[in-house]
Parts: structure tokens; C-alpha cells; sequence
């Protein structure tokens, strides 16, 4: 069990496993907050620290440059993928044929430094023990969003997302996930945190809709794309509260 949960922290980390495989990442989905809780506390400890003694702004840049590298870009260059994808006119199969182009766009390139700019300034606005709240349960919520998204969503194509969204039909491995994700969101968020976690299911229900309509279902990059926009909703509801 060890082993294969370690196959989900290489997966969505840079940390080497010698048991990762797609199927066994995604036949152990529903942990994906648990990585969560990791990377936050990581990232979290390390810009709580900076926020003792460097600028805002620093700390914010330094903070996403450390997501950045802990995660490997996996997830970005999904969002960049997924934005090609969207602005190509014409048909799901035209839109999918341009997503899965090796070559990042023009739309790819502008999302990616939306994304990143949005990331810094959201995280510039909060300090200190804050700071390491928002971003902590900002990645529990980022990890679980991909885990239903693959729960309710359908497979545009045959691809990496399709173990991932055949294995999390299983209904209770969303609950299990979804206890996971929701004690520490609740008892260190509060009310924050609740208001993050309604944001995030909004944000997921949106993109579903959003890629069945254009692709025909889900992809890798889909779910990429969820895991950077419901991580960055949820850091500006935080400090918008």
C-alpha cells in the first residue's frame, strides 16, 4: 500500500517512486488530498518562514516558484494545453487535435502567465500564519478537485485520464477523498475554508461543463487544468473574506 501510494506522490510531485505507474496512481485517486496536505504544509512552513522577514510580494514570487518546482509544471502545462484547445474554432475533435499538439500556442502561452501573475498577486495579499493557511488548504482543495472531476466526469478520448476515470466511478472512493479533504479544510479553515471548498466545487462543476461542451468529456489536461484553477479560486476567495 506504501509503495502505491508513493506511485501518487511521484505523479504529482517531482519525487521518484519506483512503483509509479498510471494505473497505480490512479487506482489510489482518492489520496490525492493527502499529497495536498504534504505539498501545502511544505510550501506552507516555507512562506510562513519568509513572510517573517522578506516583502509580500518576495515571499508570494518565491512561494509559487517553490509550487513551480515541488510539482514539476505537470499541471501548468495542462492549463496551457487546455487553453489551446479552447480557442481553437470548429469541432471537439479539431479542439482535441490542438490540445494534444506538442507545441505550446499563443492562448497556452497568455493562460500560463495569467495563471502565474494571478497566483502571485492573490498571495501577496496575505501574511504570517494566514498566509499558511490559505496555501495549505488551497492544495488540499486543488488535489481533491481532480478527484471529482475524474468521479463525475467522462473521458473525451482514450488517454492517461481514462484509468483515473474509470476506477473513480467508485462512489466510495469519493466519499473517502472527500473526509480527507474536508476534516483539515474545516478545522483549520473555519468558515474560510468552507467558502474555499464551495468555490472549488463551482469551479470544477464549471470546467466539466465547460470541457464536455467543447471536447466531449475530460482529458489529462483537464484535469490539470482544474488543479491550478481551483487552487488559484480558492486563495482569492481566501483573501477576498
Amino acid at each position: 500500500m506504501l509503495k502505491e501510494i508513493g506511485s501518487v506522490f511521484s505523479f504529482l510531485t517531482i519525487l521518484p517512486s519506483s512503483n509509479a505507474t498510471l494505473e497505480n496512481t490512479a487506482k489510489y485517486m482518492y489520496v490525492f488530498p493527502i499529497v495536498g496536505i504534504v505539498i501545502g504544509l511544505l510550501v506552507g512552513s516555507f512562506g510562513f518562514g519568509l513572510s517573517l522577514f522578506l516583502d509580500p510580494l518576495l515571499v508570494s514570487l518565491l512561494v509559487v516558484t517553490s509550487i513551480v518546482i515541488l510539482t514539476g509544471i505537470h499541471h501548468a502545462d495542462g492549463l496551457a494545453d487546455f487553453a489551446d484547445g479552447l480557442m481553437v474554432k470548429g469541432s471537439k475533435t479539431k479542439k482535441l487535435k490542438a490540445m494534444k499538439d506538442l507545441s505550446t500556442g499563443s492562448a497556452g502561452i497568455v493562460g500560463i502567465v495569467l495563471y502565474l501573475v494571478g497566483l502571485i498577486v492573490t498571495i501577496s495579499l496575505t501574511t504570517g500564519f494566514d498566509l499558511f493557511r490559505a496555501i495549505l488548504i488551497s492544495e488540499i482543495l486543488a488535489k481533491f478537485s481532480m478527484v471529482l472531476m475524474a468521479s463525475l466526469g467522462n473521458s473525451a478520448s482514450l488517454g492517461s485520464n481514462s484509468p483515473f476515470v474509470k476506477i473513480m466511478k467508485d462512489r466510495r472512493k469519493l466519499v473517502i477523498a472527500s473526509i480527507i479533504m474536508f476534516v483539515p479544510v474545516f478545522v483549520i479553515g473555519g468558515t474560510a475554508g468552507l467558502l474555499m471548498l464551495a468555490a472549488t466545487v463551482f469551479v470544477t462543476l464549471f470546467l466539466l461543463a465547460l470541457s464536455t461542451r467543447s471536447f466531449g468529456g475530460i482529458t489529462g489536461d483537464v484535469l490539470g487544468t482544474t488543479n491550478e484553477i481551483t487552487r488559484l479560486s480558492s486563495l482569492i476567495v481566501f483573501v477576498s473574506i
